[in-house]
């Protein structure tokens, strides 16, 4: 049996024009982004998008099985987005996406712009925004922080998703029903998301225990203090 890995979209499975239409996106997106992020790199988020970015790289490369002949792995932009803010962590997604696609062939070069839209800048997006609508929880204290990682990783490998289906519902196969391609993304997704999550959750509480000053969901809150001297009892 062949073992698939979801999300990373491959050459041929969307036809040329919308190919094209999610490279203009990506193109845009990405921009704007890189324009954005300019006010958040400083000398703490800089050093720290770069380990960012090597840490998804290399987790994107370590596949977890979520059923039989799919696995999934780290898509990072809710991770991304907590640790170095939505911009930057737009930024790092993007540039391991680039790289996997142009080194590894991991997801079609003619696909980067919907692995673009869908992974670095639907998922961030959407991660980001249920971290900081959850923030007053996870700046009680440790535990809501890692809870709070948990849900936006969930949420951003789900909508992440959701993206792809409305990219295969523009210009997938036809041959394909469009409901059962929808349940089918949405439920092995599901998954994958409890294994983001996991994973997110123990990388950010791992970051906010030794240094919880570099997580940038926490800025302007005065529990980074509590948070490092709980860490140290």
């Amino acid at each position: 049996m062949t073992t698939s890995v979801a999300m990373h979209m491959s050459d041929g499975l969307l036809n040329s024009p919308t190919t094209l239409l999610f490279i203009g996106v990506a193109v845009v997106g990405v921009g704007f982004a890189a324009v954005r992020a300019r006010a958040d790199l400083d000398d703490r988020t800089a050093p720290m998008a770069g380990l960012v970015a090597a840490f998804v790289f290399a987790t994107q490369m370590l596949n977890f099985p979520v059923l039989a002949g799919v696995s999934g792995h780290l898509l990072g932009g809710a991770l991304a987005a907590i640790l170095v803010g939505p911009w930057v962590g737009a930024l790092c997604v993007s540039i391991v996406l680039v790289v996997q696609a142009l080194v590894f062939s991991d997801g079609g070069l003619s696909a980067i712009g919907a692995n673009i839209t869908n992974m670095a800048l639907i998922g961030t997006a959407a991660g980001f925004l249920v971290a900081l609508g959850l923030k007053r929880f996870a700046a009680r204290g440790r535990t809501g922080l890692v809870a709070v990682a948990f849900v936006a990783a969930l949420v951003n490998t789900v909508v992440a998703s959701l993206g792809f289906v409305l990219e295969f519902a523009i210009g997938g196969d036809a041959a394909f029903d469009l409901g059962t391609v929808a349940a089918t993304i949405l439920g092995v997704h599901v998954l994958i998301g409890i294994g983001e999550g996991v994973i997110t959750a123990l990388t950010v509480g791992a970051v906010a225990a030794v240094r919880p000053d570099l997580v940038y969901l926490l800025r302007g809150t005065q529990k980074p203090l509590e948070l490092r001297g709980k860490a140290a009892a």
